[in-house]
């Protein structure tokens, strides 16, 4: 009898499971003798659908699930479009050392761009314009693409260097015992970098807390929380110097006789390739501390694993030849503070990538990001 029972069950499981998919399309009737009788207009209607009719309703639902969040801590977006203006200003440097003792660091004038941005939704497109370079041409590429949903978040970013960089300090020795100020501010084209890659994270409390909040202004924290967070990353760098207009410019400035001593023939290799893979872990806190005004700090660490390849002796270090010198520290850090009624908002965020490459004879430092100011308004109130 139990072994009857058994089958008859097994056997019925997939009717109970077509049921179950059906249970929202179909509609029940009984006839005279008690029979059931299964109608399936609705489910037939849905069948002549067009399928893209379909695959929107069920993207709809996917990003609707990622929305979801706690009301008495996050106040949901009540428009459909929105309007900004924006400022926004960008940073780098880049610090390259020799195991001779020779640090400089390098870094070009700050960009400063205002334009427009008009958002729907999720979609969100604008143009800056680079007021400071306008009259004076400048090889720079830059694109930076921050998005922000309630569990995960993306960075894109793709950079190029310009022409414009300055010595921002350079030390010749490991005791720093030579005075290296002429040189600072002094215009130095040897230098070329590209940088290009993603940070994709996930947000762990994302019911209670709201990165859009803080930095898409797309929803309003209305209690403060904070949340652990944890992603993953991908970077190619690539980094080139000229070595022997370095060791001019310091000849020049300092003498000869101090750069003939201090300054080495340049490192092991005058450009190098290196791809970074990572991992990632922070916390992000967003502080309410009056009514429709919010702080947000965000920090995050990551373990990076370089695979690295050089012109000069075309070594490949490859994940191949796993070897934990390979590992190196990164970090991402966020700030923002914003003043948001839903109707209008203001105020300004900040984002900042460093990376780190660290040989016996060799080591860079590459730091980026960008400071936006910022005043919109959103219209079209959803329905």
């Amino acid at each position: 009898m139990t072994k009857r029972l058994i089958l008859l069950a097994i056997s019925a499981l997939p009717y109970i499971q077509m049921s179950a998919q059906k249970a929202d399309t179909d509609t029940l009737a009984m006839t005279a003798d008690g029979n059931t009788i299964v109608r399936s207009e609705i489910s037939e209607r849905t069948k002549r659908e067009p399928f893209f009719k379909r695959l929107m309703k069920s993207t709809y639902k996917v990003v609707k699930n990622f929305s979801r969040v706690d009301t008495n801590y996050i106040e949901p977006q009540k428009y459909n479009f929105t309007f900004m203006m924006q400022n926004t200003n960008t940073y780098e440097s880049y610090t390259i050392s020799s195991g001779s003792g020779n640090d400089f660091m390098f870094s070009p004038q700050p960009s400063i761009k205002i334009g427009p941005y008009v958002g729907w939704r999720w979609l969100f497109l604008g143009y800056t314009l680079d007021v400071k370079h306008l009259r004076n041409g400048n090889n720079k590429q830059e694109f930076d693409l921050s998005l922000y949903s309630s569990q995960i978040g993306i960075d894109l970013f793709y950079r190029k260097t310009g022409n414009d960089y300055r010595i921002k300090h350079a030390y010749l020795d490991h005791d720093r015992v030579i005075n290296t100020e002429p040189l600072n501010g002094v215009s130095y084209d040897g230098i070329n970098v590209g940088i290009k890659g993603f940070n994709l994270y996930y947000i762990f409390n994302h019911k209670r807390f709201s990165y859009p909040a803080a930095f898409s202004q797309s929803t309003i924290q209305r209690r403060s929380s904070g949340s652990a967070l944890c992603g993953i990353g991908y970077t190619k760098h690539s980094l080139s110097i000229d070595w022997d207009k370095l060791y001019s410019i310091v000849s020049d400035k300092l003498g000869e006789d101090v750069a003939s001593r201090y300054m080495s023939e340049g490192p092991d290799t005058k450009k190098i390739n290196y791809t970074d893979i990572s991992l990632s872990g922070g916390y992000a806190y967003n502080w309410v501390f009056a009514h429709n005004w919010l702080a947000a700090i965000s920090l995050s660490a990551a373990i990076g694993y370089k695979g690295a390849s050089s012109e000069k002796d075309n070594e490949i270090l490859n994940f191949r030849d796993f070897s934990f010198h390979n590992f190196n520290l990164d970090g991402v850090g966020r700030l923002g503070l914003v003043w948001n009624n839903m109707k209008w908002y203001y105020g300004m965020s900040a984002i900042f990538h460093t990376y780190n490459y660290r040989k016996s004879q060799f080591r860079t430092n590459t730091t980026f990001g960008n400071i936006n100011l910022y005043i919109g308004f959103n219209f079209g109130k959803m329905k």
